[in-house]
């Protein structure tokens, strides 16, 4: 037993507060758990000069609506998990198109043929087409002598 004199002193250690993900950050983690998922033609649009209402679109698709339902959980249970809760979300039940919108990211899971229908990538034409993962800056080659 402890005397009161020889009590354990609080640890120095501080806690480390979880990163907080930017938009393009939210944007690629959409992204990577959409594939991860097994999402098809996964594209991240930069509408950030385009529209005030958000920065980015993630648009994936899915061959059925129980995939469509099933990646748009997954992306909402890893926003979650990263401190980023949606502001709101719907789709979800009927499957054709699923939305979770973050504020500056907004993901959209679709079946196949309510994509085409919807064609987002036709109406934001002007849209900057983002790489899925952060590009890295390319080494240097050999010098030859």
């Amino acid at each position: 037993m402890l005397s009161h004199t020889e009590k354990s002193k609080p640890s120095d250690r501080k806690l480390s507060k979880p990163k907080i993900l930017n938009g393009l950050e939210t944007a690629r983690l959409c992204a990577a758990v959409s594939l991860d998922k097994k999402a098809e033609n996964v594209l991240i649009l930069d509408v950030s000069e385009l529209t005030s209402f958000t920065d980015y679109f993630v648009i994936c698709s899915a061959p059925s609506e129980r995939q469509v339902q099933a990646i748009a959980k997954q992306v909402l249970t890893e926003l979650k998990g990263n401190g980023r809760a949606p502001i709101g979300s719907e789709g979800f039940e009927e499957g054709s198109w699923a939305l979770v919108d973050c504020g500056d990211v907004v993901f959209h899971c679709f079946v196949d043929s309510m994509r085409c229908y919807y064609d987002l990538e036709g109406f934001w034409t002007d849209a900057k087409n983002m790489p899925l993962k952060e590009e890295t800056a390319p080494k240097s080659a050999p010098l030859l002598h």
